[in-house]
């Protein structure tokens, strides 16, 4: 026998008897009321999955014991049964949240139908509150990892905005988290229930990025056999997240601002404008105000992404959070609480850069998972680039100038070495790599010649 319990409340006899047998015999717990009053008394000893009522019976009927479950606050199915058939009292019914209104007689396999279907409905609903629990809690500001002084105030600022509908612009290095941060905003604002549409702007081929962005109608192309609708039309009422939105070429800028200006765009190969309610957060690792002065992002566009500004700090300068960082992203992947590194790894840890931010912490756990076998964390796990960092630091510090050290020689190594470290990881877009040494682009220039690297 099944957990399902199930409530049958009616004033005549052989009724209730009759049900009681038909739905044990499907496996289902089964308790019988007289009438109304008795129904909630049973309501106050034991809970019930649904509950069967007849509409009228001395005392309490069918509408006011329906009444009384919902001032509960309880939202079990109710199943409504009647030999009177009335159209004002199954609207009456239905307005109090009753799943079904059967007139008697009814066929057994009516019932079993209908009870089968109303118990579905429930566990649906129950598996779908407990889904949205999760993601509010996965995506509640709390969730954000980090005890530091520099996320206390992103923190802060974000519980500020989330409930406004003002465009965001979140910066920060690469993997610092700023999508993360944007499905957070998303969900603690008011369009949380609305469809949450990322686009990475610098993943999508550009002669394919207007259709992709705005749909197309019917033939607006050779192959364009469909009409298509597009990612801004699947953010309607929601959020959009234009990522990486400094890769946008200058024609599709254009149009953005547009859509902005205007909240509405038109389908390629459209003739009629579409009205458009979205809440946009852009993102980018760029250094946007460089590329207004360089002539190559658009100013008037920039200004409209950034009503709120909002600057994500990079893992260096919020190294205390490593640790809690660590026990996140192990219970993620293992589901063992409270890890703690030992250490002397954490002494290493707090000595690297972290130019890949939280997302190279991230990967470099996995890797600890992966192969430590239950161990945890341990030295002959730590990547060589973590390993490198601190054989570099014990050189510089036991360098002795009077062991005829040349300073100028030194330093001019170091910071070739990191101009050319950085050009590696900007895949050799100087843009990209002023912005990882945090230096302007005409700076990046001025050393890459002076050093003589070539860039090309």
């Amino acid at each position: 026998m099944s957990d399902i319990k199930i409530l049958i409340a009616d004033d005549e006899v052989n009724l209730r008897s009759m049900l009681h047998i038909l739905l044990e015999r499907e496996g289902y717990q089964v308790v019988q009321a007289v009438d109304g009053q008795d129904a909630i008394d049973k309501f106050s000893e034991s809970v019930f999955d649904l509950v069967i009522t007849d509409m009228r019976m001395p005392g309490m009927g069918g509408l006011p014991l329906l009444r009384a479950i919902r001032n509960r606050g309880d939202e079990v199915p109710v199943i409504v049964l009647t030999a009177f058939s009335s159209t004002d009292e199954a609207v009456e019914a239905m307005k109090l949240g009753a799943y079904d209104y059967i007139t008697k007689p009814f066929k057994n396999d009516e019932i079993r139908l209908i009870v089968k279907n109303a118990l579905e409905r429930k566990r649906l609903l129950e598996e779908n509150r407990q889904l949205r629990k999760q993601l509010d809690q996965r995506f509640s500001f709390r969730s954000l990892v980090g005890e530091s002084s520099a996320m206390k105030k992103v923190v802060t600022l974000l519980e500020r905005v989330a409930p406004s509908q003002a465009n965001i612009l979140i910066t920060g290095e690469s993997g610092t988290g700023k999508e993360v941060v944007a499905k957070a905003i998303h969900h603690n604002s008011p369009r949380k229930d609305k469809p949450f549409v990322p686009i990475n702007c610098g993943a999508i081929p550009e002669n394919l990025l207007e259709s992709e962005l705005f749909g197309y109608e019917k033939g607006a192309f050779t192959g364009a056999d469909r009409k298509k609708e597009g990612l801004f039309e699947a953010a309607h009422l929601g959020t959009l997240f234009l990522d990486e939105v400094g890769e946008l070429p200058m024609g599709m800028q254009v149009k953005l601002l547009r859509v902005l200006q205007e909240r509405e765009f038109r389908r390629v190969g459209g003739t009629k404008d579409i009205p458009l309610d979205i809440r946009l957060i852009a993102a980018t690792n760029q250094n946007l105000p460089t590329m207004v002065a360089d002539g190559i992002f658009r100013e008037d566009l920039y200004y409209r992404l950034n009503v709120i500004s909002l600057e994500l700090p990079p893992l260096r300068e919020r190294l205390d959070d490593i640790p809690l960082l660590i026990e996140n992203f192990y219970r993620k992947m293992t589901g063992e609480q409270g890890y703690a590194p030992p250490k002397q790894i954490l002494d290493i840890l707090y000595q690297y850069d972290w130019p890949g931010n939280i997302r190279e912490l991230e990967n470099l756990v996995e890797r600890c998972v992966v192969l430590a076998d239950g161990e945890g964390m341990s030295l002959d796990l730590m990547p060589d680039a973590v390993m490198r960092k601190k054989k570099l630091d014990s050189e510089l510090l036991s360098a002795d100038p009077c062991d005829g050290f040349d300073l100028e020689i030194w330093l001019e190594q170091i910071e070739k070495g990191m101009l050319c470290k950085a050009l590696e990881k900007a895949g050799g877009v100087k843009m990209k790599a002023a912005d990882i040494l945090g230096i302007s682009f005409r700076s990046l220039r001025y050393r890459l010649e002076k050093l003589g690297i070539d860039d090309r």
